[in-house]
């Protein structure tokens, strides 16, 4: 894989986990707080893509 898909995939899972956190105490799916988590996974998905694409 090159790195460009997988930093689109990890910014896909990072916020995808990212935004759905809230949920597990009861919030929103379009909160703030999951929205704000979700932005904070996404960044935290293409860091870590970008960090594994160097290994690979």
């Amino acid at each position: 894989m090159n790195r460009k898909t997988l930093i689109w995939i990890g910014l896909f899972a990072g916020s995808t986990v990212g935004g759905s956190i809230p949920l597990i105490w009861g919030g929103g799916f379009l909160s703030f707080s999951s929205i704000v988590l979700s932005a904070a996974g996404g960044l935290a998905g293409i860091w870590a893509g970008f960090r594994l694409a160097d290994y690979i």
